[in-house]
């Protein structure tokens, strides 16, 4: 690595930080999601929110969200590129802040041919109310439809219905086989009646 090189790094790390301080970012990793490393974020996280004030409801609600959008990059994410394909997948994972909200941020590739299916069904998702998301549950359950690597998009109407706030998502093009899929849950730091019922 030349000087340039190691001065330009350098600004790239403090850039970063301060982006990551004046979003709120608690937590932000890239790489490979494996069990363990949903172990440790669970644990990080839960240290990082023992000193805040939030209710054991909102707690709950974030770890719950937490793991389902971490087996969601483990079970579905694409191989980037030449990246060599492994049994867990590979994306990127964020937990910000404020005083009214968590978010939990998700980003990893998706192929094109998944994208329209994908949208459909967030897009369905979204429109639903309680009993709706509880229905489509129920019937997503009992019908079978599950991918070969499982799911059926249960991990997110269960988002849904825990936390009462839509997802918000895009897909940015990488190329025309690839896409990057960047998947927002919100969670209320409010005292609120859990929607799971």
């Amino acid at each position: 690595m030349t000087d340039k090189e190691k001065i330009d790094s350098l600004e790239f790390v403090y850039n970063f930080y301060l982006k990551m301080r004046d979003s709120n970012v608690s937590l932000a990793y890239e790489g490979e999601i494996t069990h363990q490393i949903t172990k440790a974020f669970t644990a990080l996280t839960e240290s990082n929110m023992v000193n805040e004030e939030d209710y054991n409801t909102v707690q709950r609600k974030v770890f719950h969200v937490m793991v389902e959008c971490l087996q969601n990059i483990s079970k579905h994410a694409e191989p980037i590129g030449n990246l060599p394909a492994s049994k867990d997948g590979r994306g990127i994972f964020m937990i910000s802040k404020n005083a009214e909200e968590y978010n939990v941020t998700t980003g990893n590739v998706v192929s094109n041919d998944k994208i329209e299916e994908l949208s459909e069904m967030l897009d369905n998702i979204n429109s639903l109310d309680k009993i709706g998301l509880k229905q489509l549950y129920k019937q997503q359950i009992r019908e079978g439809r599950l991918s070969p690597k499982g799911g059926a998009g249960l991990g997110f109407i269960d988002i849904v219905r825990k936390t009462g706030e839509k997802l918000v998502y895009e897909f940015l093009r990488i190329n025309d086989h690839q896409s990057f899929f960047i998947l927002i849950s919100t969670i209320s730091r409010k005292q609120q009646q859990d929607l799971e019922s």
